[in-house]
Parts: structure tokens; sequence; C-alpha cells
């Protein structure tokens, strides 16, 4: 194999030699780090659709920490290994570094994580090529043999789609995520409202919401307008939904696994949320989003390249206004390509 870059890209003294080494045919092993939550696990599926298609004869290792297991792309890998996380603190060392062992011997091993468990997970486990993508430039020359650029400033599967490139395969584009699902069907086109976040600070005041929606739902009142229930206290939507319980087309829905959820995504028109998991789920389910930013980096969750994903937010890092939300939906809503 070819190392296809001149420039911009960390390399390992040896690196070329070792990727000489290797065909796309003899590749048998390869190993994907990503010890992430729901939103950023995901978003691998598009990594991984590329993968399998770039390396037909290696089987897949999907490495995962034990409390971020929601959401694994199980459907594209052949093994999922599983390195203790937060909920098995009291492990003993012995068996945590057992388990890290676990992954093995590969061909290539992948780091889409960078993180203090997966740079573990390299330096234990042997490859003939290890690629990653650390902000650090030490971490760089500790752990890996290629280092990509990354940036917050991109959509971070196009930093992910980098360690392939750097092998000289060519990846599709729009991205391809492939999520399994059934569309729910209902009587009516609908939208869904997420107006929860992992943690009360990156939530949109309760007020706006409930002013977007009462605007929505009034001015597309063809339109079912459903408020999706999260799992933590402060995502159950009660006191935004309240104000609104004379309006017909205004009700809220719950979906108790990834699966239901998937399938409701799927179905819905549109999909307004915070910056959480559920937009992201929404992102590969290749569903139209407005995603609302204020407190958090913006542009690793904005794919630009369908056209049909909006985010909102000021150039002060203020909280974007009802009439700011609203001007994003009604783009999307009116079929208007976002640029």
């Amino acid at each position: 194999m070819k190392l296809w870059f001149t420039r911009g890209v960390w390399v390992s003294g040896n690196a070329r030699s070792k990727a000489a080494a290797l065909s796309i045919a003899s590749v048998r092993k390869i190993a994907v780090i990503r010890h992430a939550a729901l939103g950023d696990m995901v978003l691998t599926r598009s990594f991984l659709v590329e993968l399998k298609k770039a390396f037909p004869n290696a089987k897949i290792t999907l490495s995962v920490a034990s409390h971020y297991m929601r959401g694994t792309p199980d459907d594209l890998v052949d093994r999922i290994h599983i390195v203790h996380g937060t909920d098995q603190r009291r492990a003993k060392f012995g068996e945590k570094y057992a388990r890290f062992k676990e992954l093995g011997r590969q061909d290539i091993i992948f780091d889409l994580a960078a993180t203090p468990r997966s740079f573990l997970t390299c330096v234990l486990n042997k490859a003939t090529l290890k690629i990653g993508f650390p902000y650090r430039e030490m971490q760089r020359r500790l752990f890996y043999d290629i280092a990509v650029p990354r940036s917050d400033l991109n959509f971070e599967v196009d930093d992910m789609m980098s360690q392939l490139h750097s092998l000289g395969v060519r990846t599709r584009y729009p991205h391809r995520f492939n999520m399994p699902g059934i569309p729910i069907r209902r009587n009516r086109p609908f939208l869904i409202f997420f107006t929860g976040a992992s943690t009360p600070a990156k939530c949109w005041p309760e007020d706006h919401f409930s002013k977007l929606i009462d605007r929505l739902s009034a001015d597309y009142p063809a339109l079912d307008h459903l408020l999706l229930k999260g799992i933590n206290p402060w995502e159950s939507g009660e006191s935004i939904i309240r104000p609104l319980i004379d309006r017909p087309n205004v009700a809220t829905v719950e979906a108790d696994t990834i699966e239901e959820t998937v399938n409701l995504l799927l179905g819905a028109s549109l999909v307004i949320a915070n910056d959480t998991g559920i937009r992201n789920l929404a992102i590969v389910c290749e569903v139209p989003t407005v995603g609302i930013f204020f407190a958090t980096d913006p542009y690793r969750y904005w794919p630009r390249h369908s056209g049909m994903h909006e985010i909102v937010l000021l150039a002060d890092g203020g909280v974007p206004t009802v009439d700011d939300l609203y001007a994003s939906c009604t783009r999307i809503l009116s079929g208007e390509t976002v640029n």
C-alpha cells in the first residue's frame, strides 16, 4: 500500500515501509476504536461503510467503552471489543489490562477517539499500522504511525475519512450511513422537536421552544408537531407542552429504545434539536435537521454535503431567538437548500 500524501500529515520514519508491506488483499484484521457517546458513535457508521467496501477481506473489530454502548453499529462490524468504562470503575487493574489486550494483533488500527482509553488500546495492542487524529503533536509521536489533521471547524466525519484517504481509499460523497430501520408512518406528516441535551446548560430555553412550536403549529396546520421526550428529568418537555394543550396538532411522543427512536426519526419531515445525540441520529437517518448551538462548537456536527441540515448560532455566542429558529425551519420546510 502507498501513502497518498506529501505534506500536512504527520508520519513516522518507517510508516511508508510499513504500509508497503501491506496490500488491500492482504489486510485481514482491522480494529476501529470509537470510545464515544451516542451522537459521536452513530456518525462512525459512514466510516465503517467505506472501510468494509475498501477492505473486503478484512475482519473488522469495533472497540467501544462499556458506558458508551448506545447506538453501537454492530451491523457493520464482525466483532465488538469492550473496554471498562466509568460504569465499571471498581474493576481490578488486572481485569482492565486484560480487557484492553483482548483487542489483539491487527493489521491496521484506526483510532477515531483520541482519548486516554483509546491511547491505551493503541499502546497495548500491536498493529502494522496505527492511524489516528489526535489534537496534540506529542500524542502523534507516542501512539501512531500516521496522524491526519483534525479540527473543530470540520464536520468530524470528514476528518475520519482523512484516515482512509491517507491510504488511497476513495470514499463516496455525500456520506452514506446505511442506517437500518422502518420509518413510522402516521396519518399526517410530522416534525420532531427534541428539547433536551446531555446537560441543562446545552438546552435552548423552554419558553423559546414553546413559542417556536406554537408559531410553527399555527403556520403549518397540516403537520403534526411532536415533542420527543428524553430520559433525563429536564427532558420531559411537560412545561413546554403545557401552554400548547389546546393545539390539536401538537403532542408529545416517547421512544423507549434506539430502534424505536430511529424509526420515528426516519418518518419525520424535520427534526429540531439542541446539540445532542438525537440530532446526530437524525443526521445518519438522512432526515433534515435544525440544530441549536450556543454552548458548544457547531461545526463538528454540521454536515454540509446534502444541503438539508441547518445550524442556528449567533456570532457573539448568545442564545438564538425564536425568530432565528423559525426562519431556519421555514427555509427547510419550503424546500430551500441550505448552504
